[in-house]
């Protein structure tokens, strides 16, 4: 996606489809079904990215109202969406197949991550993970992708800021990856992931729903280091949906607030 943190950059970094409710009861209060978008050939550029595709989808579901809510009393006042744990990438990823899958794995979930709606924080990322060649050509054609208008719908503003009382939730989880060729100098490794989007908010319109694809990234072998030279993205496989019951708003809150993201996948 073409969206990540290696040396990686540090700080919070963490999609999917979503359909808004219908009435005015609770967002998060009925089983949902994601659509397709016609959306996800807005942008292309060098690669996809992981997080703005599904955020492109998600946001031309919605409408265009921003998300807010009243501070509940007693939340934590951390950043909820911040990964826990220590930075693994200050040691680069190992020169061999296993090392090649481990920093595509870890790479999806930065780029995957809330960190990548925002401007600084975003070119850290993709300096960090993407050779310098493709770095250059991706930052500006993605500036202008997460423009104020597309953050807006997200219920975000300029500066990819939730509104006060909401927190936006954009993480992505691998749960495996593979191979598909490799020499001492290049890889090219899929990755198997589910994402969370949305905003949590006692008044979201634009809930926290989950997405799956397969992000496939082709690696170089760098200055040390394994960095994408391009990257694309597709949907699925997705599982059938189980019969787990709907969180409401508030539970979705709480359980983004009490578990931070990983910092690394594997």
């Amino acid at each position: 996606m073409s969206l990540g943190d290696d040396h990686r950059a540090s700080g919070d970094y963490g999609g999917t489809r979503t359909r808004l409710p219908e009435g005015d009861g609770d967002p998060y209060g009925a089983p949902r079904r994601a659509g397709r978008s016609s959306s996800r050939s807005l942008v292309t550029v060098v690669g996809v990215v992981v997080v703005l595709i599904a955020a492109i989808a998600f946001a031309n579901r919605g409408g265009d109202d921003s998300a807010t809510s009243a501070e509940s009393a007693g939340k934590p006042k951390t950043s909820a969406t911040a990964p826990t744990g220590n930075q693994p990438v200050g040691s680069n990823f190992a020169h061999d197949e296993q090392g090649a899958q481990s920093a595509a794995a870890n790479y999806a979930v930065t780029l995957g991550s809330a960190g990548m709606f925002a401007k600084d924080t975003r070119h850290e990322i993709v300096d960090a993970l993407y050779t310098p060649a493709a770095a250059a050509e991706l930052k500006g054609p993605m500036d202008a992708a997460y423009s104020a208008a597309f953050l807006a719908k997200l219920g975000l503003d300029a500066a990819g800021e939730a509104p006060e009382g909401s927190t936006f939730v954009s993480r992505t989880t691998p749960l495996g990856a593979t191979v598909e060729s490799y020499t001492a100098t290049d890889a090219k490794v899929s990755v198997w992931s589910m994402g969370l989007l949305g905003m949590a908010g006692e008044k979201s319109t634009l809930p926290v729903t989950t997405t799956w694809h397969t992000w496939t990234a082709d690696l170089r072998w760098t200055d040390g280091d394994w960095k994408i030279v391009k990257d694309t993205q597709k949907d699925g496989p997705a599982p059938v949906p189980g019969d787990d019951r709907a969180a409401t708003s508030e539970e979705i809150s709480k359980a983004i607030e009490e578990y931070g993201g990983f910092t690394y996948a594997r």
